[in-house]
C-alpha cells in the first residue's frame, strides 16, 4: 500500500501508470484516475486557500461546488474533479500571469 498522498489507493494498482506535470515536477497516476485524484495521491494539495494558509483538498469531489480549478500550462483551466488524467498532461495550481 502506497501511502505518501492525502489519499490512499486501496485497490485497482493493475491499471496502467500515467505521467503528468504538476508545477513543473513530474508526477504519477493510473489510467482512469481524475486530476484530483491524481494530485492527492501524489501527495500534492490540490491548492492554497485563498481565505488562510491552509492548503486545499477539494470541496464536494463531483464537480458541483467550483473548488477544484486547476490551470493547464497554456492557460486555459478545468475542473479537477471531473476531468481524467492524460498522459504528460502540464498542470498548475496557481494561475499563470495572463489570466484575467
Amino acid at each position: 500500500m502506497i501511502t505518501a498522498g492525502r489519499i490512499v489507493r486501496l485497490a485497482e494498482f493493475d491499471r496502467a501508470k500515467v505521467r503528468f506535470f504538476l508545477d513543473r515536477e513530474m508526477r504519477g497516476a493510473l489510467a482512469g484516475d481524475t486530476v484530483l485524484t491524481a494530485m492527492l495521491a501524489s501527495g500534492h494539495a490540490l491548492r492554497n486557500s485563498e481565505f488562510g494558509p491552509e492548503p486545499r483538498a477539494g470541496f464536494c469531489l463531483m464537480g458541483a461546488c467550483q473548488d477544484c480549478w486547476v490551470w493547464q500550462e497554456e492557460g486555459p483551466r478545468l475542473r479537477a474533479c471531473s476531468t481524467p488524467v492524460a498522459e504528460g498532461m502540464r498542470l498548475r495550481t496557481t494561475p499563470p500571469e495572463s489570466w484575467p
